[in-house]
C-alpha cells in the first residue's frame, strides 16, 4: 500500500510541473504555447463590404446591358392612354395577322403575312375610295413624311374589302401605299372600329410581328394628325433596339 501511495504522490507531483521542450544541444526547457493573433474586426468588416460591391457592381453592370430591352418592352406593352399622353387607343390583347391571301393592283396574289416586318399603319375602305377614304390616305400619306429619317420603318396600307376598282387620278398617291384588296370578313375578323364606327373611320397601327396594337380616334383632323404622329414616334424610339428600316431578309 505504501507503494501504491508513493507512485500516486509521484504522479501528481509530475503532473503538476510544466511540460519541458528539449533543445538542439540537449538542454530542456518548458514548452511554451504560441497563440496566432487573429485577424482584427476592421480587416474582416472591409471584406466583407469589398464583396458587396463587387456584388453590387457587377448587378449595375446587368441592369446596364439589360436596360434598353426592358425599356423597349416596358414601354411597348406597359404605356397605358392616361391623360393627353396617348392619343390612340391600345388593343388589349393584341390581335396577330390572319393567314390571308388577297390580291394586289397588279392582280397577283398576295398572303397578309407579306407585310410582317415593317409597322404598318392601315386604313380600310372600299375600291371606291369616297372622300373620307381619300382624306385617311393623304393623312397616312403626311403622318409617314413627318416622320423624318423613320419613315422606312413605316408602311402605310390600304386594305380595300370590296371589288372596286381604285379611282385612276389616285393612281400617282398610291405609287407609295401597298395597296391589297382582302375579303371583307376576313379584314373584319382581324381589326375593329369603336363602338358606333365603321372599320373605314378610322387608321389602325400594326407592329411588325403582325399585330393590330395601336387604333386612332374616328374623323381623324390635322390636330389629331399631330397627335397620332407623337404616338408614331414613341412607338418608333421604344422599337429603336430591336427594329430597323425595311423588312429583314428572308434565309
Amino acid at each position: 500500500m505504501s507503494g501504491s501511495k508513493s507512485s500516486d504522490a509521484s504522479f501528481a507531483h509530475a503532473a503538476s510541473q510544466a511540460p519541458e521542450q528539449h533543445t538542439s544541444n540537449g538542454g530542456v526547457h518548458p514548452l511554451g504555447l504560441t497563440v496566432h493573433s487573429l485577424p482584427e474586426a476592421r480587416d474582416a468588416v472591409a471584406g466583407t463590404q469589398r464583396t458587396r460591391h463587387g456584388r453590387l457592381k457587377m448587378l449595375g453592370v446587368l441592369l446596364i446591358c439589360a436596360a434598353p430591352v426592358v425599356a423597349s418592352y416596358f414601354t411597348y406593352y406597359v404605356i397605358r392612354p392616361e391623360g393627353r399622353r396617348v392619343y390612340g387607343e391600345l388593343v388589349n390583347p393584341q390581335r396577330p395577322m390572319p393567314e390571308l391571301v388577297g390580291t394586289a393592283l397588279d392582280g397577283k396574289p398576295a398572303p397578309l403575312a407579306s407585310l410582317k416586318g415593317q409597322w404598318l399603319l392601315v386604313s380600310v375602305a372600299g375600291g371606291d375610295c369616297n372622300d373620307a377614304c381619300q382624306k385617311h390616305l393623304y393623312l397616312q400619306r403626311q403622318l409617314r413624311e413627318t416622320l423624318g429619317k423613320e419613315k422606312d420603318r413605316v408602311e402605310w396600307v390600304w386594305l380595300v374589302n370590296d371589288a372596286a376598282l381604285p379611282p385612276p387620278l389616285l393612281a400617282p398617291a398610291l405609287q407609295q401605299a401597298t395597296v391589297l384588296r382582302l375579303p371583307p370578313e376576313g379584314v373584319a375578323a382581324w381589326l375593329a372600329p369603336a363602338e358606333g364606327h365603321a372599320l373605314q373611320d378610322h387608321l389602325y397601327v400594326v407592329d411588325p410581328m403582325g399585330n393590330w396594337m395601336m387604333r386612332f380616334p374616328a374623323a381623324m383632323d390635322s390636330s389629331g394628325a399631330a397627335k397620332a404622329k407623337r404616338d408614331l414616334d414613341r412607338l418608333l424610339r421604344a422599337s429603336s433596339s430591336w427594329d430597323e428600316a425595311g423588312r429583314p431578309a428572308k434565309p
